[in-house]
Order: structure tokens, then sequence, then C-alpha cells
């Protein structure tokens, strides 16, 4: 029996694929950048063709680097940026349009109408979900109505929409398969989280038409098989699920209660309900967080918009630095009890403000403030932020014994440190950091017999390392209470 898996890690600003072996361990990674294009304010857009090609590249090198053949493969999972938005020629299999990605604010002023007319309780309720420009729905209403001709073509069954995972299983396919998983599906907001299935009082609300969309099956399942000439031999794709479900499946979050946190482009908290569908009182959102056998298991998420972004824009925007690895030398020169507060509202703030219309600020700054304080505030921002969530998370009635982090950030000791005390409960990284990829590839051992279970997964969960909380209440609250006021003040203007 094949005794490896191969995931795909398709992310905001890279692709990335990585062999396992079935204990987990990393064998080979590949990972290629790509371009972001801003065409105007608020506006994010991605080259579905540059998504494609860069993920076949990294495929091909990650196995080329192990030196196993593909026909060791027992399965590839896929994970992926959730929500971005891509329409393609079913005949052709060319785009119609770039990917509308998932930061961009291009609907912002549809949505504040269609809450306006009293659209969003119906929207919460089926898909667990709020009216924000976030979610495909209305991304996929722009492209149809303002690209000459879609409109009829979609309407004439000639077009295919698919988040990013439908649009490299059906490039790996060869075009014969148009699907996705529950997953992916739930943040589109147009699926309703209850009946399982597209929803046609929603897809009139938003004017899609139902022949657009995908096949939706479980996120551990048969989503076809690879075209040989992609990866040598033909490779069975048996695992999808958005990326933050896919990290709470790598980190082992698999009773209700657990919790884990991803810091990429963004942050995403997300807490297993198990079988409820629990409705926030506090502006989270319920959401799918894996479907197995035709059973949802449910979760609450909250979702930041910019975290290991704003890190980016000290380096590349401000070129403050020029590696991430030197903040943390300016944290420990500047401390906790720094002054400067960066809100990073570059697309909005999300949950649980959801301001469309919010934008960035530095605030606190001096005459003394220097580069040490407006980076250290970068990595702070991501704090205070996890902060908001878990916040609205307690008022919703769940208390977080314990926070499991993952993503690129989680290697700077000093935020996860920080991290710990500003939220008061013990944060506990892993020994496999790159859990949404590792999540991925359980899933495709699920389905390809690799592992018989998930109590067996969560055997495979090591921590690597457990950041306790240290710092006095009366400094907590003094820091905290200086972000809230730098938010207030940002959601005001």
């Amino acid at each position: 029996m094949p005794q490896y898996l191969l995931a795909i890690d398709q992310g905001t600003t890279s692709s990335r694929a990585i062999v396992f072996d079935t204990s987990g361990k990393s064998i080979a990674t590949a990972q290629q950048e790509f371009k972001q294009y801003f065409p105007k304010d608020g506006w994010v857009e991605h080259d579905a063709d540059e998504i494609w090609e860069s993920t076949l590249s990294v495929c091909r090198e990650a196995l080329e680097t192990s030196g196993i053949d593909a026909s060791s493969i027992a399965g590839i999972g896929i994970t992926n940026q959730r929500e971005t938005t891509i329409l393609w020629d079913r005949a052709t299999g060319k785009p119609v349009y770039r990917a509308i990605v998932w930061q961009d604010r291009r609907t912002a002023s549809w949505c504040t109408k269609l809450k306006s007319d009293g659209h969003e309780d119906k929207v919460v309720e089926k898909t667990g979900l709020l009216i924000d420009p976030y979610f495909s729905g209305t991304k996929i209403a722009w492209i149809l109505d303002n690209v000459d001709g879609l409109r009829g073509r979609a309407e004439a069954g000639e077009l295919a929409f698919g988040t990013v995972d439908s649009w490299l299983l059906w490039n790996l396919t060869g075009g014969k398969v148009h699907r996705t998983d529950a997953t992916n599906a739930s943040r589109t907001a147009i699926f309703n989280i209850h009946t399982q299935d597209w929803d046609d009082e929603l897809l009139s609300l938003f004017r899609i038409p139902r022949s657009l969309l995908p096949e939706v099956l479980d996120s551990a399942a048969d989503f076809g098989t690879t075209l040989p000439e992609w990866l040598g031999k033909p490779v069975p794709v048996s695992g999808i699920a958005g990326d933050q479900h896919a990290a709470l499946i790598g980190q082992a979050c698999f009773k209700p209660g657990m919790a884990k946190s991803t810091y990429g482009t963004g942050c995403f908290l997300v807490v297993n309900t198990g079988s409820e569908a629990p409705r926030s009182e506090n502006r989270l959102l319920t959401t799918m967080a894996y479907r197995l056998n035709g059973k949802p298991c449910y979760a609450m998420e909250g979702s930041i918009f910019v975290a290991g972004a704003a890190m980016q824009w000290l380096r590349d925007g401000l070129k403050l630095i020029s590696h991430a690895s030197e903040s943390s030398r300016y944290a420990l020169e500047v401390g906790v009890e720094n002054p400067v507060y960066l809100v990073p509202a570059f697309t909005g703030l999300g949950a649980p403000h959801w301001d469309p219309h919010a934008r960035g600020a530095i605030m606190g700054l001096t005459r003394d403030t220097g580069i040490a304080e407006i980076v250290t505030a970068g990595l702070q921002s991501v704090c205070y932020q996890t902060k908001d969530l878990v916040r609205a998370i307690q008022n919703d009635g769940t208390s977080l014994k314990s926070l499991r982090v993952d993503g690129g950030m989680v290697v700077n000791d000093w935020v996860m440190q920080f991290l710990a005390d500003i939220l008061n409960v013990p944060v506990e990284r892993p020994r496999v950091t790159e859990t949404t990829a590792l999540g991925a590839a359980y899933l495709a051992g699920l389905q390809s017999g690799v592992y018989e279970s998930l109590e067996e997964i969560a055997d495979l969960w090591e921590r690597e390392h457990c950041f306790e909380p240290s710092m006095k209440p009366m400094l907590r609250e003094s820091l905290y209470s200086g972000w809230l006021d730098a938010i207030e003040r940002v959601c005001n203007n």
C-alpha cells in the first residue's frame, strides 16, 4: 500500500506542496509566491492561471525533492484560501476574470444595501455567515454583472464557479470533475449548512444560476484522479478542506470546545462545537468544521483579515524590516508596554467588528517613536485582534482552556508569549506548525485507508511548547484598553 500523502496548500500569497509520511512527518516541501493585484482601493485579485501553474510546479518539485514516485502517494489532499472566487469557461477551462480574493471589499456598498433591506437574518439563519464582501456570493454576482456577456453565458450553463479547491481539482482532472467539499461550500453565503445543499432562496437573493455551482462532497471523499501527465502517474484526490478547517483537523481539535488559531496572511480562530450549530450573539460565524461520512461537524469562527500581512506591509510597504524574523529583535528592545498601536484595517475589519469601511491607522505616535515601536505594534496587533475574538467567544458562553496555534507567525516565541499573556490562557504550539497542509493530508489518508479513524489521527498530535500566561492582570487590562480605544477611533472615522 502507498505510504505517503501529498498535501496541496494553496494560500493567499503562495502555493505550497508537502509530502508527508503516515506519521505526519514532512518529507519534502516546495513553495512558490505569486503576484498580488490591487487595481483599486479595497480590491484584491489573483491570476487564476498563475495559481494553477504555481500549484502544479510545487507538486512536481516536492515529489522530485522527496525522491518518491507518484505511485507511492496514497492520495492528494487539497487545502486552500477560502471565499476567493473564480469563474471559468467550461469548454476551454479558461478564467473569464481574475480571481477575486477573499480580502476584496468591492461589494461593500451592495452588502450594506442587502443588510438595510433586511436580508441578513435570513443569511445568518441558513449559512451561519453575515452579509459581508468577504464571502463568495456577492463576488460571483459582481463578475456576472460587470463583465460583458457573462450573465447570459452563466444562465446558458457555459460557465463554472469554484473556490480555489474546485479550480485546482478541475485542472488536475483535466476538466472532468467540478466538485468541492462542504467546508468550502459553507463559506460562499449560498450554501445552507443545515440542509447541506445550495440554497435556492439565497441563489435568488444573490442572483446566481445554480448551473454555475460544483457538486458538494464530504471533506474526505473520492474527488477524482489527476491526469497522468501532471505527476507522472494518476493519483487520487481524496481530501479537500478550506484552510482553517484543515488546520482544525491538523491540530486534532475533534472534540467540542477544542480550539485552534492559525496565523498566516490573516488570523482565524475556530472552536469545534460538534453536532450543534450555535448562533453567535457576538457576530462570530457559524461554519462547518468538517463533514465525514455524511455527518456534519460544526464550528464557531472568528476571522481577522490581516495578521502576517501586517508584517509583510512593514517589510514591503514601509521597508522598516528586510525580513519578518527581524521583528523579534525590535520587540525584545521595546518590551510589551508599547504605547503605540497599529490597527491593520487595510481591507476593513473582520470579526467581531465587521466594518468593511474601516481603514488602518497607527496611534500613540510621539517624537520618541521609532521603527522598533511600530514593528512591535504590528506584532502586538495580531494578539490584540485574537483577544477580540476570544472575548466574543467567551461572551457566547464558551471558555477556552487552551489554544492550539499554527501558521508562519507561531515560530516567534515573543509573539506567542505575548499572546498567552494578553489572552490569559495557555498557548500550545505543536511539533508540526504547518498543520493546514497536515490536515489536508489527514483527510486524504482517511479516504484512502491510511488512517482508520479520527482517534488514530489525534494520537499523532504532539506539543512542542506551551506558553503559560504570566502577565499581571492590571497590565493586561491597561494594554487591551488602549487597543479598544484605537479600534473605536478607526471604526468611527
